[in-house]
């Protein structure tokens, strides 16, 4: 067992230029505690076909100082994280160097595909990280980090800070305890 982030393989920068436009696999299961969602991959992650890849993103340090894993992961291991009852997904599928590069429409029609996705696979809850993108996505202009009024069927909706490391208004401890919030709830919520 790997108790590093480091990943295995670094992509060399053709790699990551010949990403754009990748889809990565949803990292999903039915009747998951928490289904994280992502705005879009972006091409780092792309380009090793890994959620929350690029060095710099504190999506894993944040997942394991909240306690939703027992160990740091490394982006290589995402998988894993089914065992703990969590999956990833993203609002939009297709990688770009930054999510400023996605038009409102995409967002929304992101999110309309993602509704149907959390139909199917009922998890107690949605945890959108990013609240600018859910804000577009959803039409949700007053939208706050936390826990959100409308939910999608049963599966309850919550809003966390984008965990990449170009997000400087939240800087890691920040992450950990939005995360441990949303841990804190789910694991005192009723399914």
């Amino acid at each position: 067992m790997r108790t590093t982030t480091k990943m295995r393989t670094k992509p060399t920068q053709d790699e990551i230029r010949k990403a754009v436009n990748k889809t990565l696999q949803d990292v999903i299961a039915l009747n998951l505690t928490v289904l994280f969602c992502g705005i879009n991959p972006g091409l780092f992650s792309a380009a090793v076909s890994h959620n929350f890849a690029r060095p710099g993103n504190r999506f894993w340090p944040a997942l394991f100082g909240a306690g939703f894993t027992d160990r740091l992961f490394a982006p290589d291991e995402e998988r894993e994280l089914l065992q703990f009852g969590c999956g990833i997904t993203n609002i939009v599928k297709r990688a770009t160097a930054a999510a400023d590069e996605l038009q409102k429409e995409e967002l929304r029609e992101g999110a309309k595909e993602l509704v149907e996705k959390i139909h199917f696979y009922k998890p107690l809850c949605l945890a959108v990280v990013g609240i600018t993108a859910y804000r577009a996505a959803f039409d949700a202009p007053k939208a706050r980090i936390g826990l959100q009024k409308e939910a999608i069927g049963k599966t309850l909706v919550w809003v966390l800070p984008n965990p990449s490391g170009l997000n400087a208004h939240h800087q890691l401890p920040d992450l950990v305890r939005c995360f441990a919030e949303l841990r804190f709830f789910v694991n005192s919520s009723d399914r």
